[in-house]
């Protein structure tokens, strides 16, 4: 392996997945090879999970990389990358042994470099579409897609089949099409349009979904053109959820919460609801999730792209330090973790 390599602390700051996606993400893109060591380090169980090695897999192969250290329970990485290369992929969380890692994280390692490629690309990727510690499938979809689309980002994102913890079997189609990034400040979020959104049940009483529902609207009370339906779908495994999309005129916003056996319905349905009351009590422009995401794109934008968030967290400070170890960019955080903020691109 030749050719400057970039040593990543992988136990910095929240010390989980994203650095591992990110770095792949922007090594595939930028042509630089990264060496990650202390693999998610602050995890109970470190090193990489079925999800973490497909985001590797994922990624090596729309670039031709050259990799050491892929394999379950690594602690370590090389990632030499070649080319990229658009086309058609499919990528599988479960392909090596049975998991419901998610779909979108799988994403966030590879629709970077493909979408700042050439050619158009169309990703298939199966594994959990609505499970713990992830965006849902339609975050990607309702959310992200369209603010990132402001930063000249062209993707349509279609989910295909649903997939709940643990059973996944759940599957995306993504299709990424040439695109050139652009600055952009999302500041003011404006007046709140409306509140749109589902509440899901997979292979249970369609009743499970209902409730969810009667507790979002019950916390919502007060807010005017509120919209939540009921959908019954089909699923290798049951499962159920709640998703809220905030609509304002400058911005979206999206909130969600997952059952789990023991946990009451209404309770779902309270989390994704309180989650967005919170959201809405700030002045703040994109959701913490959102303002996570978008810190590469600000970084290869171009000028100087600045968002507020409602929530300045230890994650988006960690993905802040990785972008600035390997593109050529600087940020200015205004607030505190724990707190609303001010992210701008400054150099």
């Amino acid at each position: 392996m030749k050719g400057r390599i970039v040593a990543i602390d992988g136990s910095f700051g929240e010390g989980g997945g994203q650095i591992l996606r990110t770095a792949l993400a922007l090594s595939s893109l930028l042509g630089v090879g990264i060496r990650i060591e202390r693999i998610r380090a602050r995890r109970r169980n470190p090193g990489l999970a079925p999800q973490h090695l497909t985001c590797v897999e994922a990624a090596a192969e729309i670039c031709g990389a050259e990799v050491e250290g892929a394999e379950i329970g690594s602690r370590k990485l090389t990632f030499i990358p070649g080319e990229i290369k658009p086309g058609r992929y499919l990528f599988d969380v479960a392909r090596k042994r049975p998991s419901a890692g998610s779909v979108s994280l799988v994403f966030q390692a590879i629709y970077l470099p493909l979408a700042l490629s050439k050619g158009k690309s169309e990703v298939i990727i199966r594994g959990g579409t609505h499970v713990p510690w992830s965006p849902p499938a339609h975050y990607l979809q309702r959310v992200f897609s369209p603010i990132t689309s402001r930063f000249g980002l062209k993707l349509n994102i279609e989910v295909l089949r649903w997939g709940f913890y643990p059973k996944g079997g759940g599957e995306i189609r993504a299709t990424i099409y040439p695109s050139k990034l652009t600055p952009v400040s999302i500041l003011d979020r404006g007046s709140l349009i409306g509140i749109r959104g589902f509440s899901v049940c997979a292979n249970l009483p369609v009743t499970i979904a209902e409730r969810q529902r009667k507790a979002v609207v019950q916390r919502l009370r007060g807010i005017s053109n509120v919209e939540i339906e009921v959908i019954s779908v089909r699923s290798r495994g049951p499962g159920t959820a709640v998703f809220l999309v905030a609509e304002f005129e400058n911005s979206l916003a999206g909130f969600s919460s997952l059952g789990e056996k023991g946990k009451p319905a209404e309770r779902v349905g309270e989390e994704a609801a309180e989650e967005l009351l919170a959201f809405l009590r700030s002045r703040s422009a994109l959701d913490p999730h959102l303002a996570d995401q978008v810190i590469p794109l600000m970084a290869l934008a171009g000028g100087k792209s600045a968002i507020t968030t409602s929530l300045i967290t230890q994650h988006l400070m960690t993905n802040i330090w990785l972008v600035e170890q390997l593109a050529d960019a600087k940020f200015e955080v205004r607030g505190r973790i724990g707190e609303p903020g001010r992210i701008g691109v400054i150099a």
